[in-house]
């Protein structure tokens, strides 16, 4: 069962996105001391300006009026150096912090369990690794160098200030009570938008990506219009969302700049009245004011960079709750070497979350090493429950099945994995070239010759041999310059080169024409020899001759034996025996 994230507070999404920092924390400091550097130079132009003035227009001191135009230069050439050191290094501790969380989620993702897979789109899982992992950059370095930049410049003209006119410091003071109040509003409205946006941004690709995939059916059925208006309600929904952030973060800004207006305008006339009264000097004066004017970038910074901190704790939170994830239950600790292929049932019983009735119930059965058993029956009887059940993809929530003897839950899932291969209707097949597809995973570094043999026993050596690169050419995504029947093939090489003695075919020839239907067979047959093999077919010619032939129905045996027993017997399976001749004599005659 999947496990979900416990809700966090702000304090430890962030506390828990800076771990993600750590390793880097060398380069970060080189940001922090860029950032000091920038700030400490925003603090010294302010401060330079009252013994500039008073010393130049008022006192006309010649080695000030010499050598101020020099330390202008090289303050903004400090300022400068600090700048980029500190943006660069913020930006590369950034970048590798994303590509730390994505590896994290995709080491998880090919960790978590079949069903988790189930309860989720596509979209929104792509989403994850695409959009919301790059928000949390923003939180993890971006809003830390505007924190640090902006709190110690501020820090550092609130110093200033409070050295030049202590009074009228504590007169600018009043404006932070209602702009945290205005901030801490717009925080609470930003994070809710901004998971709203995340959502929306994952219907969308997974609308996108479902057309795409889709994409014959679509334009067959005359769906474009049905699409469109799907993607632009999606499209919509996500604008609206966006458009909340947007309000929210626009509205934040130019509050908080009121407010500081105010402020400084109250500071200006007492100011003003000051020097009327000749108790400060023009130099204090414009330094003061240039102080303060100072601040107010800084502010408009930091008020502004919570819709940036929001939105990157919002993906924060996405991205967390993939990575917090219960991986698949691996407590095997017994590493089994190949099998002999004895499988044994014991009063098996399992249950889907949120079903009314059992999968599989009370499932006794015992198959010999090299025995083919054909899983039959209705649909919805369990013939593909029990066949998952028996590489862990699912747990019995009752009862046990043993491989050679040894209880399966208490293999290693690697171990356990290693002596079974599967064959599905549905091939899984990559954007590589064919050798790549056949010796793929720990059977990756065959050499060139076993990867032939494997093709040729799967009979796929001859088309292979009729493409432009041979086994070098690129397939497509999902194998689309191939056939169903040569993909098909391809998938049976690959199981054949990892040579394992329990096979599982699904379904492996339902979707193929007839023609194709006979070279898999045949490949099928190869494949077969030796090994323990389970077969779901609907096809019932295709499992005639298979040793024992196995009846599901509503999750329980109903029936077992051989073609001619089951026959003999008239129940469930003669009956569906029946029923496909008759529909295969049909469509015959309208041939």
């Amino acid at each position: 069962m999947v496990r979900a994230m416990q809700m966090m507070t702000s304090t430890q999404l962030y506390l828990r996105l800076l771990r993600y920092v750590r390793p880097y924390a060398l380069v970060f400091a080189l940001s922090i001391l860029g950032m000091l550097i920038s700030a400490v130079t925003e603090v010294a132009l302010p401060a330079a300006v009252k013994p500039f003035l008073d010393g130049t227009f008022v006192d006309k001191d010649p080695l000030l009026i010499k050598w101020m135009p020099v330390f202008l230069v090289f303050l903004f050439i400090f300022r400068g150096v600090g700048s980029f050191m500190g943006q660069y290094a913020s930006a590369w501790v950034g970048n590798k912090v994303v590509m730390d969380l994505r590896d994290q989620m995709f080491r998880r993702m090919l960790a978590l369990p079949l069903g988790y897979f189930h309860d989720q789109t596509t979209g929104n899982l792509i989403s994850r690794f695409t959009f919301d992992v790059a928000q949390v950059t923003q939180a993890a370095t971006q809003v830390i160098t505007v924190l640090v930049k902006d709190s110690l410049t501020i820090i550092g003209l609130f110093a200033y200030l409070l050295y030049v006119d202590w009074k009228l410091t504590f007169i600018s003071l009043c404006m932070i009570p209602p702009i945290a109040i205005v901030v801490r509003y717009f925080n609470i409205r930003l994070r809710k938008a901004s998971r709203l946006t995340q959502a929306a941004m994952g219907n969308l690709t997974h609308v996108v990506q479902e057309t795409i995939d889709c994409n014959k059916v679509v334009k067959t059925f005359g769906g474009q219009s049905y699409e469109t208006t799907r993607f632009n309600d999606t499209s919509n929904a996500l604008r609206g969302f966006m458009m909340k952030q947007t309000t929210a973060a626009s509205a934040n800004v130019p509050i908080v700049q009121l407010l500081a207006a105010l402020a400084t305008a109250v500071v200006v006339y007492y100011v003003t009245v000051q020097a009327q009264a000749n108790t400060t000097t023009v130099g204090g004066f414009v330094s003061f004011l240039a102080a303060m004017l100072m601040m107010t970038a800084p502010l408009k910074r930091l008020t502004g960079v919570t819709e940036h901190l929001q939105r990157g704790l919002a993906a924060a939170e996405s991205v967390f709750s993939l990575i917090d994830e219960m991986p698949e239950i691996d407590t095997g600790t017994f590493e089994l070497p190949r099998a002999k292929g004895e499988l044994r049932f014991e009063h098996v019983s399992f249950q889907y979350p949120n079903s009314s009735r059992p999968a599989l119930a009370d499932i006794n059965l015992a198959i010999a090493p090299g025995e083919t058993i054909a899983l039959v029956g209705p649909s919805g009887g369990g013939k593909t429950t029990f066949a998952n059940m028996v590489p862990r993809f699912f747990h019995p929530d009752s009862g046990r099945i043993l491989l050679d003897g040894h209880d399966i839950g208490t293999l290693t899932l690697a171990s356990l994995r290693a002596n079974i291969a599967l064959v599905s209707q549905e091939v899984a097949l990559f954007n590589d070239t064919v050798a790549a597809n056949i010796a793929y995973g720990d059977n990756a570094g065959a050499s060139r010759e076993q990867i032939i043999v494997a093709a040729e026993a799967a009979y796929a050596m001859e088309f292979i041999r009729a493409m432009p690169q041979g086994l070098d050419t690129l397939i497509g995504e999902k194998g689309v310059r191939l056939s169903g029947g040569q993909r098909q093939r391809l998938a049976i090489a690959r199981t054949i080169l990892k040579n394992t003695p329990v096979v599982i075919l699904d379904e492996a020839t339902s979707a193929l024409d007839s023609e194709s239907e006979k070279h898999v067979q045949r490949a099928l047959d190869s494949l077969m020899k030796g090994r323990t093999t389970i077969v779901i077919a609907h096809r019932l010619s295709t499992i005639e001759n298979a040793d024992r032939i196995v009846v599901l129905d509503e999750g329980r045996i109903a029936e077992s034996g051989s073609h001619a027993e089951l026959l003999a017997r008239g129940d469930i399976y003669a009956r569906l025996h029946q029923l496909q001749f008759a529909l295969g004599a049909e469509a015959a005659q309208i041939s």
